[in-house]
């Protein structure tokens, strides 16, 4: 279905491509991920998500410019930005605190359950609902989503739960994109890689 050479080809430099290899090829067939375009438009969208497969953990080390930018609703202000810049810790427990079923910005669930996996996985509801469907207690998932195994499992399963497999059928990587990323950010990359990798799989 996809052989180690074909992934040295989709991931190019990245020095861990024979532990994806086998986590890939171990799961994604209990998802139902098993044509080259179903495998095409996963690994494109997994490896624009994490940069190629090298960041399985969201990167919230932002300057306070960026802060403003990025999260205009919760630093409205150079001055709060400027008490968060730089403190990942502290601005995930802003931003993500009271939804995706998080508690307050005091409880830290905003850190505890930021984004991880490929497909990165976000909130305590996204967190309970995988850990459910894989029988793993809540509080051993972020080590878990750490792992090749977990990171690539956790993408399977937002995959499933959002059928994108019957938009992979089809080919439509637009609204993919929105079900993923709630909007169209990095829409004309994760096409570019779809269909370069569509061309390894099938070539």
């Amino acid at each position: 279905m996809l052989t180690l050479e074909q992934l040295h080809q989709i991931l190019p430099g990245n020095g861990c491509v024979p532990q994806w290899h086998q986590a890939l090829t171990q799961l994604l067939p209990d998802y139902g991920i098993d044509t080259p375009e179903r495998v095409a438009a996963f690994l494109a969208q997994c490896a624009h998500e994490s940069g190629q497969f090298q960041a399985i953990r969201e990167n919230l080390n932002y300057k306070a410019t960026s802060l403003q930018k990025t999260f205009p609703k919760y630093f409205p202000t150079p001055e709060l930005a400027e008490q968060y810049a730089k403190q990942p810790e502290k601005i995930a427990n802003r931003v993500y605190a009271n939804r995706m079923g998080n508690g307050s910005e005091e409880s830290g669930d905003g850190w505890r359950y930021c984004g991880r996996g490929l497909i990165q996985l976000t909130g305590r509801d996204n967190y309970q609902q995988f850990a459910d469907s894989i029988e793993c207690d809540i509080d051993q998932l972020p080590d878990y989503l750490a792992t090749f195994e977990g990171a690539v499992q956790s993408a399977c399963w937002f995959w499933e739960t959002n059928d994108l497999n019957t938009l992979a059928d089809s080919g439509d990587i637009k609204t993919m994109t929105k079900r993923i990323n709630g909007g169209y950010l990095g829409l004309e990359d994760r096409i570019e890689h779809y269909e370069r990798i569509k061309e390894i799989l099938c070539g």
